[in-house]
Formats: structure tokens, sequence, C-alpha cells
């Protein structure tokens, strides 16, 4: 136990000789490290980042049509409305015999 005691004050002794940078105030080590500030070059135009574009642009929701009071109304209840529906083309083709077929 004594040892232990003697150990603690030898490291408390020489703590300041090994940690105490520690002790200096941040702004003190940052002043040191202060660059000049490099002069700004303007990009070329395709080399810029453009403002991001709002996803409602590019991306309508049209409202929802009620919701269905039963279970078996809830499949394709927004998919049934001409305006929302899922398909562009109109058609699903499910593979090339199909397509074959209908040309």
């Amino acid at each position: 136990r004594k040892k232990c005691v003697e150990k603690e004050g030898d490291a408390a002794k020489r703590w300041s000789d090994k940690w105490g940078f520690l002790k200096t105030p941040l702004e003190e080590l940052i002043g040191d490290e202060k660059k000049d500030a490099k002069p700004k070059i303007e990009l070329p135009e395709h080399m810029r980042i453009r403002p991001v574009t709002p996803v409602e642009k590019y991306i309508k929701v049209l409202p929802s049509p009620p919701v269905p009071k039963t279970t078996q109304g809830f499949i394709g209840w927004r998919s049934a409305v001409p305006g929302l529906e899922l398909e562009i083309d109109h058609q699903i083709r499910s593979c090339k015999g199909a397509l074959c077929r209908s040309l």
C-alpha cells in the first residue's frame, strides 16, 4: 500500500512535465496555426454546384379519393382513379411472348 501511495505522489509530480500542455488555453494553441486566407477562385459554370431543386417541381401527387369503408375496397383504391394509376402504358406486358402476340 505504501508503494502505491509513493507511486501516485511521483506520478503527480511528473504530470506537469508530461501533460502540462493540456492546461494551455485553446486560443493560445490555435493562435499560432492561423494561416493567411487564400483568395477564392471563381469556378467555371460547368463545375459549380447547382442549387437544390424542390421535389415538388418534378413529382406531382394528386389528392387521393376518399378512403373506402371496407377493407376489400383498400385494394387498388388509389390506382382505380384514372389520373392516379401506376401503369404508364395502360397495358401490362408480362414477357417477350406477350409482346410478340400483341404485334
